[in-house]
């Protein structure tokens, strides 16, 4: 059976691909990339939206659910190391190092162990959001769709982006969304013809979402105030806030999955220390199990019954700087709270998270604001614009951030002020970090592409690619006669000098022996040691395509020696093959319909 559908599959396509041009092609392949990363999209949100319900409808005590997200943890981190290893790639990193690095290459495991692993995290209670593995099983279902259809580099990467944002679009009921994310986060370079496979892959995903999901299973508002222009200066100190508390998010996210990380315990041991930390945090603050949609919802209403006070410290006080102090305690503890989860083992992303803290944010500002009695500011709305402002600032994406308040709130009536704060708190933290918490590390390595054109070429060269090894090598301690043999053997004029133990010491040019050549009486005379010199710089095997490009710089050299960690001559690498590679990219990086 499963032979005579993969037949009948490949027969479908081969006819296809016959009868139709290869960009009419593309699309048919866009819409099949959307329909199935919606699918898994929809299938991975019902499966956890059941199962918390489950968990909150058990009876046995009011405190019985904070057990499961250890149970989660362990789960996950049991699956990890069973069936892959013991380590998986996580997230939008995961699929930009794809991108750069591999070809736009993912592995088919990852077409499923995100909504395995994911799926179990957060249904049990991690404090983390989906939406990362649904962008890195989209991306994967992308890239193994191109491949099975042998589609070129290009054409992969767009394919993996058609899967991100059917999966964006699916989750949100955002097509918008969808279609921006892709573009700002995983596209560093965006032509014109990518917007139609995009759109047709995201207003697929987002009809999967609006055909199979429950109205109350998806994300969406409806606003009970319009935008009053009056409260512009309060916008602007919200944007302002925004900024400093994605950078707070960013920070103590870090600290926390590093520290957790980096313990050096049993990973089963590991998670249920994790769970244990979870629990303590949901004991004082119940609203932040699980990814807190929920909890989301009832703060964008403007809805002050948020409180589940089990320290009835907050009892203390009266009801509205109680709610007023809650919020603000929830707000800074949810990036702890995540940073934990992914520490310890879980698998998730940080959009979730970044909303949840941008609307308790927005929240607490407007509360704030009004418990002066100066002012009376819309709760609600503040709320969603904070959320935007918050998902800027922790995911650099402020287009997509806008567009995707303004979808889940059915229309454009807050453009103005998401603009507003969505763009001051991009501005905050790109001022102070150029690249996101999950991407900095493999930025500032060239792991992955940015939005520098020459720095993204420079990366998609592989330094293995262009090394030319068959150079000869020649010891210190041998004469000019044998230099010289090995110049008649060889059409080069650059030979690397080696030590006895093996270890490149500096090299020899044919110009600076070009007289002593031609006097033999000297070919006895005269050592390499007397006639060798260091080398302008090196390169080592693993560095970085924009670093070697400085050093060419610096040293104004046409060639470079390449070394082993552990300087052992490799070969050459000369800024001819450079370049060449260079013009041989920029020239395959044609709109689709030029093919």
């Amino acid at each position: 059976m499963k032979q005579k559908l993969k037949t009948a599959y490949s027969s479908l396509f081969s006819y296809l691909r016959e009868k139709v041009n290869r960009v009419q092609y593309i699309m048919i392949v866009a819409s099949l990339v959307g329909l199935c990363s919606g699918l898994i999209a929809v299938l991975l949100k019902t499966a956890v939206h059941y199962i918390e319900k489950w968990i909150s409808e058990i009876p046995l005590s009011r405190f019985s659910y904070l057990l499961f997200p250890g149970l989660g943890l362990l789960i996950t981190v049991i699956i990890i190391y069973k069936f892959y290893g013991g380590h998986i790639e996580k997230g939008i990193a995961m699929v930009l190092r794809s991108i750069a690095r591999r070809s736009s290459f993912i592995p088919f495991s990852h077409t499923y162990m995100h909504v395995v692993t994911s799926s179990v995290t957060v249904a049990l209670g991690g404090s983390v959001g989906l939406e990362a593995p649904i962008v890195a099983t989209g991306s994967a279902v992308g890239s193994n769709l191109a491949r099975i259809h042998q589609l070129n580099y290009q054409e992969r990467t767009l394919l993996i982006a058609c899967g991100a944002a059917a999966g964006i679009a699916a989750v949100f009921n955002a097509p918008i969304a969808g279609v921006i994310f892709a573009i700002e986060v995983l596209l560093a370079e965006t032509i014109i013809s990518y917007f139609i496979p995009l759109i047709i892959s995201a207003v697929i995903g987002a009809l999967c979402s609006k055909i199979i999901l429950n109205e109350n299973i998806l994300f969406n508002f409806v606003l009970k105030q319009t935008f009053n222009y009056y409260n512009v200066p309060f916008y602007i100190l919200l944007g302002a806030l925004c900024g400093f508390i994605s950078l707070y998010y960013a920070n103590v996210f870090k600290k926390v999955e590093h520290k957790m990380h980096d313990w050096r315990l049993n990973p089963y041991a590991k998670a249920l220390i994790g769970g244990f930390f979870l629990l303590i945090i949901y004991i004082l603050f119940p609203t932040l199990f699980g990814e807190g949609y929920d909890s989301v919802k009832l703060v964008a209403n403007g809805d002050s019954n948020i409180i589940h006070d089990n320290t009835r410290l907050f009892a203390l006080m009266n009801n509205e700087w109680a709610v007023i102090v809650f919020v603000g305690a929830v707000m800074l503890l949810k990036p702890m709270a995540a940073g934990i989860t992914i520490g310890s083992g879980g698998n998730g992303g940080n959009f979730a998270p970044s909303l949840f803290v941008g609307a308790y944010l927005g929240f607490f500002f407007s509360k704030l604001l009004n418990a002066t009695k100066w002012f009376d500011t819309p709760v609600g709305n503040f709320s969603l614009v904070g959320m935007a402002g918050v998902l800027s600032g922790v995911m650099y994406c402020p287009l997509t951030a806008i567009f995707l308040i303004a979808e889940i709130t059915s229309g454009y009536e807050l453009i103005i002020p998401l603009m507003i704060v969505s763009s001051m708190s991009f501005f905050i933290v790109k001022h102070y970090q150029p690249y996101s918490m999950e991407t900095r590390k493999l930025a500032l390595e060239g792991q992955i592409f940015t939005h520098k054109r020459e720095q993204n070429i420079l990366t998609s060269i592989q330094l293995s690619d262009i090394i030319k090894n068959n150079y000869q090598s020649i010891s210190i301690d041998s004469s000019l006669r044998d230099l010289v043999e090995m110049i008649k053997l060889s059409d080069k004029n650059i030979f690397a000098v080696g030590d006895k133990k093996g270890n490149f010491i500096g090299i020899v040019e044919l110009n600076d022996v070009k007289k002593q050549m031609f006097n033999p009486e000297l070919f006895d005379k005269v050592s390499i040691r007397q006639i060798m010199k260091k080398a302008p710089d090196v390169i080592y095997a693993g560095e970085s395509m924009t670093r070697v490009m400085e050093k060419f710089d610096l040293t104004h050299s046409w060639y470079l020696p390449v070394l082993s960690e552990d300087r052992k001559f490799i070969g050459f690498i000369s800024k001819t093959k450079i370049f060449e590679q260079y013009r041989q990219i920029i020239s395959a990086q044609s709109d689709l319909y030029d093919n």
